[in-house]
């Protein structure tokens, strides 16, 4: 295995610094015994010698376990060589977190590899931030430097045929979890890189996970997962970091797996366990600004794919006119998300991303056209305390004169805040049963007359 571990070259550009913790200050009125030196530089140096030893092109073919076993006499030699102040215990740190440089993404490796964390927020080289339960908290590493955290950021964008420079500063990613990110560098971001990552559960949520978080009720869980599976069309309705996507991802579960799907996105993030599935990305310009595939052209082509239902991850512009006719000719029970505060502004930010598309229609018909295709709206909120919630399910019931219909069928009422402040509240029905209950009944999905009871919680 060594033998072909090793090889001689030239140091390679891309040895980076790794995952170092904050220096511990000694307790006040105390003399520190020993102050923990910041090793940076000395793992700058360490990499180089590395990669100049290991030969890279059989990394791939071996375990995790292997190559740190590599490493460790390696390491362990250029550690006494160089007079490093290292336990046992720092050591093995060492070893791993080069490996995390070598094979993953360095520094914000560990935090990937979390499931407490849901969003890593990297505020230049120095800072990450990572929320952990809905709340924010800083993350003790950092990046070396940012030409260290540009290299990370190279490595991602790279990993799915983007990329990023002053020509193309923004751009939207994925990791190979499906993790989304989102990249801002100079000379849009003032103070350096800004990257965003949203994890994805490694397990994907259900509504029976999302029941148990608190998310919704149970009477909740059973009218929209009755609703999918009946062909309903439902867009999913919320603001920033609210759950559209964990909640689309957890609907599309009770879609019946004989059913042809195509699903498109910005950045394919959508974690679908049907057999038969079609994936669409879009596609950013090149550097001479041709080429680009945008939502609205997915969209048209999907509907030559023969698609019993076209799932969209986010409408955001005149994507929504096409979607609209696609649930109006034939794919019932098609889904998207869409951003909105609730149901209501919902409608109308659908009316005006419709008026994006500049066809020649008046607001009238365009609202018929948005009460023909869609029938549910579920409306997510992240709350002040860091929870996200089903605060409201409506139905679109139809138009009187120009104004588009809407009935609550189900709400999250608030009551309060707790000492610790938590939000308190009840999920509640309002009394009003939909319209559609009656198509789901005759196709054999019957829901108990206690969901829509508003003297009970759901």
């Amino acid at each position: 295995m060594a033998g072909r571990f090793f090889r001689k070259s030239e140091a390679s550009e891309r040895v980076v610094a790794l995952q170092v913790p904050e220096p511990v200050p000694p307790a006040p009125g105390a003399q520190a015994a020993y102050e923990q030196p910041d090793f940076v530089n000395e793992r700058v140096t360490l990499h180089r010698f590395l990669i100049d030893k290991i030969n890279l092109s059989i990394l791939d073919t071996m375990e995790e376990d292997e190559i740190h076993e590599e490493l460790r006499p390696l390491v362990r030699s250029y550690a006494k060589e160089h007079n490093f102040p290292l336990s046992a215990s720092e050591l093995d740190d060492l070893i791993v977190s080069i490996g995390d440089e070598m094979l993953g993404l360095g520094p914000i490796e560990p935090l990937l590899d979390d499931d407490t964390i849901s969003d890593i927020l990297i505020v230049g080289a120095g800072t990450v931030f990572v929320e952990r339960f809905g709340r924010l908290e800083r993350a003790k590493v950092r990046f070396k430097d940012e030409d260290h955290l540009l290299r990370i950021i190279n490595k991602i964008v790279a990993s799915v045929g983007r990329r990023v420079d002053e020509s193309s500063p923004l751009v939207d990613a994925r990791l190979a979890d499906g993790s989304r990110v989102n990249v801002a560098i100079r000379p849009v971001a003032v103070d350096g890189p800004q990257v965003s990552i949203r994890k994805f559960a490694k397990r994907p949520y259900s509504l029976d996970r999302l029941v148990d978080n608190s998310a919704l009720a149970p009477g909740m869980a059973a009218l929209l997962a009755a609703a999918v599976e009946g062909k309903v069309s439902i867009v999913v309705s919320g603001g920033t970091g609210s759950g559209k996507t964990t909640m689309l991802n957890a609907l599309s579960a009770y879609i019946p797996h004989g059913e042809r799907l195509v699903t498109i996105e910005d950045a394919a993030e959508l974690q679908l366990q049907q057999p038969h599935v079609v994936r669409l990305e879009t596609r950013p310009p090149t550097v001479d600004g041709r080429n680009e595939i945008l939502q609205r052209d997915l969209v048209k082509n999907a509907l030559r794919m023969r698609p019993d239902r076209i799932i969209i991850g986010e409408v955001r512009g005149g994507e929504a006119f096409d979607m609209l006719q696609a649930m109006n000719t034939g794919h019932e029970g098609s889904m998207s998300t869409i951003h909105a505060n609730n149901p209501r502004d919902a409608i109308a930010r659908m009316e005006q991303m419709v008026g994006m598309a500049g066809m020649p229609m008046n607001q009238t018909s365009i609202r018929a056209q948005i009460t023909s295709a869609v029938d549910l709206i579920v409306q997510l909120e992240r709350l002040r305390d860091g929870t996200r919630r089903v605060t409201s399910i409506s139905e679109i019931t139809g138009m009187e004169g120009d104004v588009v219909q809407l009935q609550e069928i189900m709400r999250f009422k608030r009551s309060g805040i707790d000492e610790e402040g938590r939000v308190l509240g009840s999920f509640r029905a309002t009394g009003i049963r939909p319209r559609f209950l009656d198509d789901l009944q005759a196709q054999g999905l019957l829901l108990k007359s206690d969901h829509f009871d508003p003297s009970k919680e759901l």
